[in-house]
């Protein structure tokens, strides 16, 4: 009886044993069936996240933008989809317009050289003082201010003018004394020259030898209309003899400067008419004609300098402005072209936008040719009947960028 007893005991004990084997392996299963499950899900690329104006800042989870504070946006950092879906709205609002490549064309080459406005020394002029004094009254006291011609700039006291009042006066007494004496009359002639020169007009002359009263006062009058460049006088000041007082600038006619590389150089001959399109104004073409090429490089470079010079009657343009100077080549051999908008150009290269769906875009990269301001060259990428987007293409490069975070070309 005590052996059943112990052999039952015995077979119990093996089960027990036994299931907790069984449990301790499906355990195991369970904890390494987790793992390889964790395992995968770090496998699975994490959600990215960018800000819509500032695509360099980029996060792993939803929050806003350390720059501006906007919401980020999820972006596809790691899809190799290349195409942009825009729906039939949003073109509409971005003005994303087609073309259907048709037969060759032709293209006139023409270079832009980069330019400015600057004044034209030959409309600027020095007021300086005729002679020595104290400037009793400025009436123009900051720079910047329109000048008409014989417009009064200041008044001067002048000690030394008075004692030239005096030798006139005296001058014409003697004149009047000697009455037809040949030298008398060049003295009075030689006195009244000196009042001139120092300022005195015609009219202030004459009403001193009538009235005989002299008045150590002098103003002076704008010899030209201008803008008021320099002033380098305050009221109270006292001045020099010739010392420049202030500066006026004429902008009725513009000077056109720009840079020529020698490949360009030998393009361009004095005489030659250019048209010139200032930056903002590219309704209003104007022509210049070639005046003065350098005939030496500027320091450092490989550039020389050519001017010409434009009329700003309206007075519209100011002395700095970028222009652009259009420069015309040779015409290109036929070939496939489009408007110069289509094409992105980058560091990357040069790519336009293709239209594959009713939503859909893709990149493709081109090289091109010859082009002017409207048309440029498609030398190789494209084929005749494809449909290429002619405007909204940069809103298309940057929904890109923005949605995978990387170049359209890789």
């Amino acid at each position: 009886m005590r052996t059943t007893i112990n052999l039952l005991i015995a077979l119990l004990m093996s089960w027990v044993l036994l299931g907790c084997k069984g449990g301790s392996n499906e355990t195991e299963k369970g904890h390494e069936a987790h793992a390889q499950g964790g395992a995968k899900e770090a496998e699975k690329p994490a959600q990215t996240f960018t800000c819509p104006m500032h695509p360099q800042v980029i996060k792993h989870e939803m929050g806003t933008c350390p720059i501006c504070g906007m919401d980020l946006v999820p972006f596809e950092k790691n899809s190799n989809d290349k195409s942009v879906k825009v729906d039939d709205q949003r073109q509409l609002l971005a003005n994303i317009g087609t073309l259907k490549i048709g037969d060759a064309g032709q293209v006139n080459s023409q270079t832009v050289l980069n330019g400015k406005l600057v004044v034209d020394p030959q409309q600027s002029n020095y007021i300086s003082a005729r002679i020595a004094g104290r400037v009793e009254q400025l009436y123009v006291r900051e720079t910047g201010v329109a000048i008409a011609k014989g417009q009064a700039l200041f008044k001067l006291y002048s000690e030394q003018l008075a004692t030239l009042q005096q030798e006139y006066l005296m001058a014409l007494a003697q004149q009047q004394q000697f009455a037809g004496d040949k030298l008398e009359q060049q003295l009075v002639a030689s006195a009244k020259q000196k009042l001139l020169l120092y300022g005195q007009t015609e009219a202030q002359v004459q009403s001193l030898g009538k009235t005989k009263q002299k008045s150590p006062y002098v103003t002076v009058y704008a010899t030209q209309g201008g803008i008021v460049a320099e002033l380098n006088v305050t009221q109270g000041q006292y001045v020099s003899e010739g010392g420049p007082l202030m500066r006026l600038e004429g902008y009725q006619q513009l000077w056109v400067e720009a840079d020529l590389y020698p490949n360009e150089a030998k393009l361009v001959k004095n005489g030659q008419k250019l048209k010139v399109i200032v930056n903002g104004w590219e309704d209003q073409a104007q022509w210049m004609t070639v005046d003065f090429i350098n005939p030496s490089l500027q320091a450092g470079t490989q550039l020389t300098q050519m001017r010409g010079s434009i009329p700003n009657v309206k007075g519209q343009w100011q002395p700095g402005l970028q222009v652009k100077v259009l420069l015309d080549g040779e015409s290109s051999a036929k070939g496939l072209t489009l408007p110069i908008d289509a094409v992105i150009r980058d560091g990357k290269g040069e790519h336009v936008w293709i239209k594959t769906g009713k939503d859909s875009f893709e990149p493709k990269a081109v090289t091109t040719g010859a082009a002017n301001e409207s048309s440029v060259m498609i030398t190789s990428g494209l084929n005749a009947g494809e449909e290429i987007v002619v405007t909204g293409a940069y809103l298309l490069y940057s929904e890109y960028v923005l949605k995978r975070g990387k170049h359209p070309l890789g």
